[in-house]
Order: structure tokens, then sequence, then C-alpha cells
């Protein structure tokens, strides 16, 4: 064998193994800060420098701290990222937000490459196909969270708890990988006492700054807010704007900070998400506990339920925010690290919701709210897939007992063999 076929496959595997992934990681981290450093057309960065910054500043300045002195949007755990990236001032946030973002991405990132390298790979991906939003919300903060609670449910509980909660009290989404863990997995105690841990240390730090009477106001700001533009339930809305069908319209709702459609019967449509929202996410769990009279071991649970429970808080949830595509990556990660073959799919599709996201917002985001018919059906696909992935999801809940049984017969004709 010569010395050059050798040496190929040796350069083969360092850009395809370990080191480069990691040179990917770099490398679509550099790129998506640099982005968010630099445009300032799209303003891609502007929730974390105008944003959150301004609620940093006005703290420093005013001693008034939002969640703490004042009502909310979200869980006073917000604050902790938040703070953190205020650790060198005013001037550095959105340096100092980025390196923290990436430093909770190589965490998570490290974790994958020891479970699985192609897994590993696939969140560069998806990162890179989900823009330089993946880096620039609290979203970016809870999703590297989400991904090492879930990946460490059945390994280590009791911090698999701390995590989740952790995240869940920053920005809610995580409590439905919890509810899933605590379904699925057999140590759930060790799983419930990390998350009581985590929330009475926050909640007791909130109590001891004088937020008692504002740490859970960011339920009823949520409850109180309109239609979200990219959300899906206001597709008849931004469709009607783009035809000028109505007396439909898009509008930015200065309370919020957030682009709203307005039309006869958002109002009702409003009010309807969040209940509608609870009830699919009561079916999902009495889903899992229709399996679970089934005796389904938790490795064939689990990742279909995180997924239809977050997909469920995407697709009935009145915000359509682009960050909240981030959550998908935690329940395919989990399926992809446990080797499924049934993880593909949701996989592609998952890299298919991120990259039209990203068109989306921030590439043509300034044509969506001004009612462009490209933008509105780019978007509207972009929702059409968290639909099928849904509906994707709930099957494979709804089958496993079938299959269950299924497998069982097929194991027969072996166990005679083996006798």
């Amino acid at each position: 064998m010569t010395e050059a076929p050798v040496r190929g496959r040796a350069a083969r595997r360092i850009v395809t193994g370990p080191v480069g992934a990691w040179a990917a990681f770099a490398l679509v981290h550099a790129v998506l800060a640099l982005i968010n450093l630099l445009d300032q057309v799209h303003l891609p960065f502007g929730d974390v420098v105008q944003v959150y910054r301004f609620w940093m500043d006005y703290a420093a300045e005013n001693d008034v701290l939002v969640g703490i002195d004042t009502g909310w949007v979200y869980p006073v755990g917000a604050l902790l990222p938040m703070g953190l990236a205020y650790l060198l001032g005013s001037e550095a946030y959105g340096v100092v937000w980025l390196l923290l973002v990436t430093a909770l991405d190589a965490a998570a990132f490290a974790v994958l490459l020891r479970r699985r390298l192609s897994a590993a790979w696939w969140w560069v991906a998806f990162l890179a196909a989900l823009g330089p939003v993946a880096l620039a919300r609290l979203d970016s903060v809870t999703a590297p969270l989400a991904i090492l609670g879930l990946l460490w449910l059945s390994s280590r509980p009791v911090l698999a708890g701390v995590l989740l909660g952790l995240g869940a009290w920053i920005k809610v989404w995580p409590a439905a990988l919890f509810a899933a863990g605590v379904l699925a997995v057999r140590r759930r105690a060790e799983l419930v006492l990390g998350t009581a841990l985590i929330s009475i240390g926050i909640l007791g730090g909130a109590l001891l700054l004088g937020g008692g009477a504002n740490v859970l106001g960011f339920v009823a700001t949520q409850g109180t807010r309109g239609l979200q533009v990219e959300a899906p339930v206001s597709a008849y809305w931004l469709w009607q704007a783009v035809l000028g069908l109505g007396s439909s319209r898009i509008y930015y709702d200065r309370e919020i900070l957030t682009y709203q459609v307005f039309g006869t019967g958002t109002a009702t449509a409003s009010a309807v998400m969040t209940p509608l929202l609870i009830l699919a996410v009561t079916a999902l769990l009495l889903l899992a506990l229709r399996a679970l009279s089934h005796r389904i071991p938790a490795e064939d649970l689990l990742p279909p339920l995180a997924l239809a429970l977050v997909l469920a808080l995407i697709v009935f949830n009145k915000v359509g925010s682009p960050q909240f595509v981030a959550w998908l990556a935690a329940p395919v990660l989990l399926a992809l690290c446990a080797g499924r073959r049934d993880a593909r799919l949701p996989a592609v599709l998952a890299l298919g919701i991120a990259a039209l996201t990203q068109v989306v917002y921030p590439w043509t985001y300034t044509e969506l709210v001004a009612a462009d018919a490209v933008a509105a059906t780019l978007l509207t696909l972009r929702n059409a897939g968290s639909a099928v992935l849904l509906g994707i999801a709930v099957a494979r809940l709804w089958r496993l007992p079938a299959n269950s049984r299924r497998d069982a017969v097929d194991r027969v004709p072996s166990l005679i063999e083996e006798a």
C-alpha cells in the first residue's frame, strides 16, 4: 500500500473526525458572531444589544430591575444570563453575550462528540442553517442546557433536573422536556429533586431581592399578548394583509416589542390559543401514559414524546419567534445520539425548517412585515414544516404500543430457536 492513500485516509479522518468537527463549530460560531456584531441593516442582534442591554443599563442607573421591581415578559431566571453578560459593563455587552453562548454551546458539543460524532456534526449544520439568531436570544442559552439535560436524564438525573429547571426559569420551554423525563425515566425522583433545588434557589434569590409580587408576572404578560406575525395561527390574517383583503394588517406592538397581526377575529384567536396549547400538551401526555401502560421502554418513548411536546409549544403558540426553532435541536439530538434509524427524517426536516427560518429572519423580515408575498410564502412553508414534523412525532407516539406488540411477536421465533 502506497503512502499517498494512507495519508489521504488520515487526512479525511482528521477533517471528518472530532478535530474537523471542532473546527467547523468554531467557524460557524465565528461567522454567526460577526454577522450579529456587524449587520446594522437587519439587526439580528437587536434583542441583545438594544433590549437586554437596555434593561441592565436601566437597573444599573436607576436601581430598578425588571422581573423583580416590575412585571416582566420573561421568567425571573432570565436575569442570570443577562446579568452575566453585563459583568464587563455596557460597552462589552454584546461580545460577552456571544462568549457566554459559545461557551455553553462548546460544553454541549463536547458531550455530543463523546456520544456520537454524527450528532455533533448535525448540530453544527443546524446552527449554521438557523443563522445569527441561534446566538442572539435567550433561547441560545436554554438550548445547550436542554441538550445536556436530555442527554443526562438517565445517567445523571439530578444534574439533568438542575439544567432543565434552570432552562425553564429562563425561557419556560425546557419544562416540556422535564415533563417528558418525569414520565419516561425510572429515576424520576432524582430528576424532580434537581429541578426542585434549582427552583428553590432561583425563587429564594428573587424573594430576597424583593421580587415576590412579580416573580410569576410573566404568565399574565404572555397570556394577554396578541398574535405575532410569524406564529402558525397568524397565517390567515397574514395572507389577508398580503392580498389586501378586509381590514387585516401587520403592526408593531411597542409594549411587547414585536410585530403582530390585527383583523377580525384576532382577539378571539389570541384568547383561544393558550387553552388550545394546554389541551395539545395534555393530549400528548395522555398518549405517553398510554404507551407506559404497555410497558414501552424509556429509550423508545422519550425521543418522540420530547419532540412532540416541543413542536406542540411551537405549532399551537400565538408567538412564532424565529429562535423557537432552536428548541428542536435537543429532542432531535437525543434520537441521533441513541442511533435510532427513525431519527433521520426529523433531523432532515429540522434542518429545512431552520434554513427557511433564517431566510425569513433576518434576511427577508423587512419584506415580511411589509406584507410581501414571497416572504409570507417562505414563512408559511416553515410553519407547515413544523406542523408536518409534529404529525410525524404524534404518529410515532400513537404507534408505540402496536410496535411493541409486533416486536414481541417477532422475538418468539428466535427464542424458540435458542431453546
